[in-house]
């Protein structure tokens, strides 16, 4: 099991995490996605390491942004 966690940018909203929780979870492999909206943290439970560009274009496709160092 392997645990990520990303910072998103632009939710303010139920609709938002729920947008971005759909989109998370369709990527194989994701077991459990968490966000919370107070602070921007998604995390994102998998069977194995996600490929942090999938995740960037899953949020993408939600209508937000992951915020990289």
């Amino acid at each position: 099991m392997s645990t990520s966690e990303y910072t998103v940018k632009g939710m303010t909203c139920g609709h938002c995490v729920s947008a971005v929780t759909e989109e998370l979870t369709k990527l194989p492999g994701v077991s459990d996605v968490q966000v919370d909206l107070a602070s921007g943290r998604v995390t994102v439970q998998s069977e194995a390491p996600l490929a942090e560009q999938d995740v960037v274009a899953a949020v993408d496709e939600a209508g937000y942004e992951v915020v990289t160092a």
